[in-house]
């Protein structure tokens, strides 16, 4: 969940209740402390797992993610420790989305260290190491879990985060890019997200290599898309729920439509090899588009992936 024009816990409260409600399977946030317009005054920055934290204790059944955490915002042992919290707050229902990071203007607003390109790569792989080796250490070990690399170092940890999920939150990581990601998500991903736009098809299959590549099998881990959407049951309606998509780019991939047009547009992409579905939604006050899509849609894509939301600027 990342709106517009950013959001108040209580909005992001009232959204994840809602999704609840209407019977989708998990809620998910982006990471993020501005907006697409950095400069945009109307702008509320709220963090990612602070607020997930509070939507662990607030909703009952549906899974809560992100999409996705920047590698390069928080340490990982901090990260870890973060996230195993809200695991168990959650009573075992927390994903942990995570990437790079990207947005450059982000990082000098809230002074957070923007490496180039190929450092954040770098750093992130270092970072899943930690992570997965923090969560995964046994408590009491002597020695206990240390992590010596080029960016971070970690030593003799005994005593390390436990999460409520084994061996830990699923890990979700993905993008566009040909080689290091894939390369990256096989090793450490339960799930691979094929991102926006672009040959779906051909990155789940370069994943699926790379998988075959480390001896994993291509079927094991998820593998996810996005799917921006506008959708309504008369034109005034979609079309007004179209308006709030930012850019041309999102609504070039957008389901925009009635309910039956957003079904088809699941199962596109359940044909590709999708299983599991993130609708963004633009607007986090429309919450009847929200039960809109629960009643009239949700119960045509049953099976055909697994159906869960998010919101987007």
């Amino acid at each position: 969940m990342e709106p517009r024009h950013g959001a108040r816990y209580d909005d992001v409260l009232a959204l994840a209740r809602a999704t609840e409600d209407a019977g989708f399977e998990a809620f998910f946030r982006s990471d993020h402390l501005l907006g697409v317009d950095p400069s945009d005054p109307e702008y509320l920055p709220t963090d990612c797992w602070t607020t997930l934290a509070g939507l662990a204790r607030e909703t009952g059944r549906v899974r809560l993610g992100s999409l996705v955490t920047a590698g390069t915002f928080r340490p990982p042992g901090l990260l870890a420790a973060i996230v195993a919290t809200a695991d168990e707050m959650s009573g075992g229902r927390v994903e942990l989305g995570i990437g790079t990071g990207w947005y450059g203007r982000e990082h000098e607003a809230f002074g957070i260290d923007f490496p180039s390109t190929g450092q954040r790569f770098d750093r992130f792989e270092e970072v899943l190491a930690v992570l997965t080796g923090l969560w995964t250490g046994e408590p009491g070990a002597d020695p206990g879990f240390s992590f010596t690399g080029t960016h971070f170092r970690v030593e003799d940890n005994r005593t390390p985060p436990r999460t409520a999920q084994h061996p830990h939150p699923p890990i979700i990581i993905g993008g566009a890019g040909p080689k290091r990601t894939p390369a990256i998500a096989a090793r450490y991903a339960a799930e691979f997200n094929g991102a926006l736009g672009g040959d779906l098809g051909e990155r789940y299959a370069i994943f699926g290599r790379a998988c075959e590549a480390i001896g994993r099998d291509p079927a094991e881990p998820r593998y996810s898309a996005v799917l921006p959407v506008a959708c309504g049951t008369d034109r005034a309606e979609i079309d007004r729920r179209a308006a709030v998509i930012g850019s041309e780019f999102m609504r070039s991939n957008a389901a925009i439509g009635t309910p039956a047009r957003l079904t088809d547009g699941i199962g596109e992409l359940a044909e590709i090899g999708a299983d599991t579905v993130y609708l963004h939604v633009y607007d986090i006050h429309d919450l009847d588009q929200i039960a809109l899509i629960g009643a009239e849609v949700l119960p045509h894509v049953q099976g055909a992936a697994r159906h869960e939301t998010g919101v987007t600027s």
